[in-house]
Parts: structure tokens; C-alpha cells; sequence
């Protein structure tokens, strides 16, 4: 006999109290019910229940078995839901949030082919530079730059976030020459609020690493802003790659110290641990791997 079945019938007839009542439950006959409870028993080589004609109790064995079943078929339950909503279509609300300039500059572009791809997924994208709390705020993912804090949340390791020093030709040319990363301390820097791009940049080379004290009249906490008062020469910035990429490309801006590199910063993709993830949850999260994962092979974010 099945002997998964003859654990949920034995578990059905001990929370019900009869076998004729989880027979009725269970749409099969009283005789059935008592026939896998008695091959369960012969099959452990003990007894589960005491019964008789009017009455049933377990047995200390009994007891103990029973409570272990619930377990297994919870378990069970949880498993095949797993299996049901892996194939299930995503579909519904998907909320998310990112840093502003990877949002903006990385993500947003990559976003339709996603909603192509999944098209019963509506996509509610917040793009912010604080610390959103995803469980208060409702998000079902969020995406970080930085190293993380032990938060509880499931973190999903990305492409390493790429800073680009660079200036305006115009800038460059009225300025001392920047041939070292110490000559930026006379220089007007472009400084990051909240961040410690604020006031001191690091570089390397040949694996010393160079920490330079930055500082600059201007301070902004947004990168989209920061770019804005680069391209009219008002200082040297030190920005994410895909930010000033399109620049770079023109010739509007010019990278700063080749033979230098800017330390990578961690980026994750972060959602909660759930044991019944949505698909869209699920189709997100592959999807973002897929394209910004550490093995991917999408330009977006230029590896450092």
C-alpha cells in the first residue's frame, strides 16, 4: 500500500477521532481507512492506536508517531506548493527598488525585456539612495550597493559596482594635470552626500591601495545631478560606470588615471526568505542574474 497515503489516512483519523468520520473526509470506506492504519502498524511492527467499538486513543508510541507524521506531511504540503508555483505564470505586482543611478542607468533599461518576457508582471519600480526597509515598505526586492549588514534578508551577489574617475576636457585643460591620485587634493572634487565618496577616494596599483582626501564646493546626493554639473566643467566626479558610459563614449568626459584602478563595491540583489516564493518573485530574481549576475554576460555594468 501507498504507505505516504496510510500516514495522511492514520493522521486524518487521529485529529478526527474516528475511522468512519476520516472516511467521510476522505471520501473512501470505514474499512479501508482501518485497513492502511492496520498495514502502517504491521509495517512499524507496532501499535499506533487502541480502539474499540466506540472509542479510539494512541498509544505512547502512537503519540509520538502522530506528531512526527504532522511534520512530514506539512512538509510534503510545503514541497509540492513549491513544485505547483514554480510552474504557476508569474503574474501580479512586482515591487522593487534601487540606488538611483544603477536604477535609472542599469536596470530600467533592462526592465521591458523583462515585463516582454513575463507579460501578466506589473513592474513598480522606486528608485532611492536611502536604506528602504523592505518588509515595512513592501517591497518584494531591493537592490544594494556596499558592504551588507546582517539583516536577515537573502542576499544574491551581482556584478561588482565600478566607479570612473574622470572631468570634462574644458576642466582639464585649466587645471593642473592629474597624473596621480594625490593631485586631486587640488582639485575641485564632486562629492556624494551620505557616502564616504564624500570626502576621500581610494585608488590602486600594483596592489597599494591609495587613499586620497577629496573636497569640493559642491555636494549633491543624487548622481543624475552630479553628472550635470560635471559636463558643464565645474569639477572632477567620481561616478558609477554606467553613468557617465555615454560621455566617456562621446568624448564629453575623459577617464582620469589609467594606470590607476577605483576599488569595486559589492552589489546584491536582497529579497526576504519565504519558503512559498511568488513566481514573479522567482522569475525576477533568475532574471536579474541572468543579465547582472557575476557570470553574466550583459555590458549594462562594465566589470572593474
Amino acid at each position: 500500500m501507498d504507505r505516504l497515503l496510510s500516514i495522511e489516512i492514520f493522521v486524518k483519523s487521529v485529529e478526527l477521532g474516528s475511522f468512519s468520520a476520516a472516511a467521510q473526509a476522505l471520501d473512501m470506506s470505514s474499512q479501508l481507512v482501518g485497513k492502511h492504519v492496520r498495514a502502517l502498524e504491521q509495517h512499524l511492527g507496532i501499535r499506533l492506536l487502541n480502539r474499540t467499538t466506540r472509542t479510539q486513543h494512541l498509544t505512547d508510541v502512537g503519540q509520538d508517531f502522530y506528531e512526527r507524521a504532522k511534520i512530514i506531511l506539512a512538509e510534503m504540503n510545503a514541497a509540492q506548493s513549491h513544485a505547483h508555483e514554480a510552474r504557476a505564470t508569474p503574474t501580479g505586482k512586482l515591487r522593487i527598488s534601487a540606488p538611483v543611478s544603477f536604477g535609472i542607468n542599469a536596470l530600467a533599461p533592462l526592465l521591458p525585456l523583462y515585463m516582454a518576457r513575463y507579460p501578466e508582471v506589473r513592474v513598480d519600480m522606486s528608485v532611492s539612495n536611502r536604506l528602504v526597509d523592505i518588509i515595512e515598505e513592501g517591497f518584494d526586492a531591493v537592490f544594494r550597493v556596499g558592504d551588507l549588514a546582517d539583516s536577515g534578508l537573502i542576499a544574491r551577489r551581482l556584478r561588482p559596482y565600478r566607479l570612473v574617475p574622470c572631468a570634462t576636457p574644458a576642466y582639464l585643460a585649466q587645471h593642473p594635470p592629474i597624473l596621480h591620485p594625490s593631485d586631486l587634493e587640488h582639485h575641485e572634487c564632486l562629492g556624494f552626500s551620505y557616502t564616504e565618496l564624500r570626502s576621500r577616494w581610494v585608488f590602486v596599483k600594483a596592489g597599494e591601495s591609495i587613499s586620497v582626501p577629496v573636497s569640493g564646493r559642491l555636494t549633491m546626493d543624487s548622481g543624475e545631478a552630479l553628472l550635470s554639473a560635471g559636463l558643464a566643467g565645474f569639477g572632477v566626479m567620481l561616478q558609477p560606470y554606467e553613468l557617465v558610459k555615454a560621455p566617456l563614449e562621446t568624448g564629453q568626459l575623459v577617464e582620469l588615471l589609467p594606470d590607476f584602478t577605483v576599488p569595486t563595491r559589492p552589489m546584491h540583489l536582497m529579497f526576504a526568505p519565504d519558503r512559498r516564493m511568488t513566481p514573479k518573485l522567482r522569475s525576477f530574481i533568475e532574471f536579474v542574474m541572468e543579465h547582472l549576475g557575476p557570470d553574466s554576460t550583459n555590458l549594462a555594468v562594465k566589470p572593474g
